[in-house]
């Protein structure tokens, strides 16, 4: 038989067995054979052997078939329960109540069914008439696709059920000898399957109670991420000491753990705990306590994997708290007591997916410069809300407002009077997300020497030392313009760009003008399905102009000089599900924006696990 019909075939077969039944209970031939009361109630027995509770279980609980007769799924490839693939109706009821599950009470209901099917009034009278198959939750009925043995055996469970309400319920007690013998081998030939069903739904019973007294919570996931980097100075001088660099690998580590809970299944509150040793290759310039700034004493190249460089290496530290909801379907707000206003609203990653991730996953380029551009760096982390505006399916406006110091009563301080960044952006979305576009504008403020988490007062915490100076004693204005586009071209290209404008306002002294800009390509699946290839090209933020009443510490009206060049290449390799291996070079030509300085290069390995 093959299996394009063995579906329906099988309904015919149910359909004929409620048939007879009826014929017998409503039209007993009186010329046959009375049958003993007490046969009967044998047979009534040996049909309750398989009780309508298992039935139910059956629809009820996800319920895989055993590993040589599985169903899969063709989009996941996963195994398919028992419960989503035959929906049979409680056999006390022709029609499930409400319609909780989604039941077909009509064979119109039925999307898949047609009138011209050769077996559409079997279908309709075991839909219709006997209420014993209803189809799939999704409406449909499926009638070519394979049965299993164990599906067969839940409706010819259901139909013996039936038919034994029917026997029940019925005034005469004449009935074929031999008719209730074909129903007694029909049930013991599938018996096997009905006993392994009700075995497995008790063992599924018990892994669930025991799953619910030892869960970590009902209402809260936790996502680990740990990485563990091998890297190396290559080449190039500190720009302060204008002494070579040590060239000395080492091998460091990070972990962070996140908490996200829900309340009501549409809002998320957000715990992040992290700490770790890694020191970036491109670390903060210099300030009193560390007069040579780190190894090569810029920002230029820093990773996007260091610790934190306000805090202790190895120690755990509170790295993030937001809740964010949904108060209308197309509005999400984010509140944050400690995070990054730009990060929290989702206004980079969708827009430069491949280099950087979700905070779950963490970044995928190596440097912090490759993930964006210069007017989402200059928040810092701290306090803050931003919210997310969706215009029609394909434009979102986002808003955000950060105060890095907010926790800090003191002078200049304070969520309202101290350092601040107030942040709009457009975003236009094609209509298969392939393209993305997007224009920013931010406004911020920093009061006289203040400091962030970042290690500085002012500025994107990337790029040259005078974008990242400020006049001392005097407080800083900053009005950023971005440009950021992103294109699949496809499904192993795509290609992200920005550009970006920073107008600096030293109050009481000057102005000065800044911009970066850079150009990535991205090679998803490069080499195997799951990798990731990037190289991207790019001028990290510069000082490219500054009026004469302004010294940030290269001489009066003193900007950069020189263009340097961020050239940065990584490749992705996916071990599993859950463990990756990235490793990857950062070139930087005229370090400091200045031609003086010889080119540095890093070499970064990242090993990142997830669970």
């Amino acid at each position: 038989m093959s299996n394009f019909r063995w579906n329906y075939r099988c309904l015919l077969l149910l359909l004929s067995l409620l048939d007879i039944l009826i014929f017998l209970v409503v039209y007993p031939a009186k010329s046959k054979a009375e049958l003993p009361k007490s046969d009967a109630s044998t047979v009534q027995i040996e049909v309750n052997k398989a009780p309508e509770a298992v039935i139910n279980q059956t629809v009820e609980t996800s319920i895989a078939p055993l590993s040589d007769k599985k169903a899969t799924n063709n989009v996941t490839g996963q195994v398919t329960p028992v419960s989503q693939l035959l929906e049979v109706a409680p056999p006390t009821s022709k029609k499930a109540p409400n319609n909780a599950a989604g039941q077909a009470t009509s064979v119109s209901q039925l999307s898949d069914v047609k009138p011209t099917d050769w077996a559409f009034q079997a279908l309709q009278s075991l839909v219709e008439r006997y209420g014993v198959i209803t189809g799939y939750a999704d409406g449909t009925f499926k009638g070519n696709r394979p049965l299993t043995r164990y599906e067969f055996a839940a409706g010819l469970n259901a139909a013996l059920n039936r038919i034994n309400e029917l026997i029940g319920t019925s005034t005469t007690d004449l009935v074929k000898r031999e008719d209730l013998d074909t129903l007694k081998k029909l049930q013991e030939e599938y018996s096997p399957e009905l006993a392994q069903l009700r075995g497995r739904v008790d063992t599924l019973e018990a892994r669930t109670a025991k799953l619910e007294t030892t869960q970590f919570s009902t209402t809260t996931k936790l996502i680990g991420r740990a990485q563990i980097v091998l890297a190396s100075v290559l080449a190039g001088n500190n720009v302060i000491t204008k002494r070579p660099a040590a060239h000395n690998p080492t091998l460091q580590g990070l972990t962070s753990l996140r908490l996200n809970t829900s309340f009501n299944g549409k809002d998320s509150l957000g715990i992040t705990l992290s700490g770790g040793s890694i020191e970036s290759l491109g670390q903060a310039p210099p300030t009193p306590l560390n007069p040579t700034g780190g190894l090569l004493g810029t920002y230029e190249g820093r990773s996007a994997d260091n610790a934190s460089i306000t805090f202790p290496r190895n120690q755990i530290i509170l790295g993030g708290v937001r809740y964010r909801f949904l108060p209308l379907p197309n509005t999400q707000v984010n509140i944050y007591a400690l995070s990054d206003g730009a990060s929290e609203i989702g206004l980079s990653g969708p827009i430069n997916p491949y280099f950087e991730s979700s905070s779950a996953t963490g970044a995928n380029g190596i440097s912090r410069f490759s993930r964006r551009s210069l007017v989402y760096n200059y928040g810092d982390s701290g306090a803050g809300i931003a919210i997310l505006q969706g215009l029609g399916k394909q434009v979102q406006l986002g808003l955000a407002y950060s105060a890095p110091n907010g926790n800090n009563p003191t002078a200049n301080n304070g969520f309202f009077k101290g350092r601040y960044l107030a942040l709009a952006q457009l975003i236009y979305y094609s209509s298969n997300r392939n393209f993305r576009f997007a224009a920013t504008y931010v406004n911020t403020y920093s009061p006289p020497n203040t400091i962030g988490f970042s290690g500085t007062n002012f500025g994107p915490a990337v790029g040259s030392n005078l974008i990242n100076s400020t006049v001392p004693g005097a407080g800083t204005v900053g009005n950023l313009y971005g440009l950021q586009t992103f294109y699949q071209i496809s499904p192993k290209l795509a290609i992200d760009a920005w550009v970006s404008y920073a107008a600096h306002r030293y109050l009481g002294h000057g102005d000065g003008d800044g911009m970066d800009w850079a150009v990535g390509l991205a090679f998803p699946d490069l080499f195997k399905e799951g990798a990731l290839g990037g190289i991207l090209v790019g001028m990290e933020p510069k000082m490219i102009s500054l009026s004469k009443g302004v010294d940030l510490g290269a001489g009066a009206g003193q900007a950069d000089k020189d263009t340097s060049l961020h050239v940065e290449a990584f490749y992705q390799y996916k071990i599993s599900d859950n463990i990756e291996i990235t490793p990857g070079l950062i070139w930087i030509t005229a370090p400091n924006s200045d031609s003086g300085n010889p080119d540095s290069l890093f070499a970064w390995v990242r090993t990142l696990f997830r669970f």
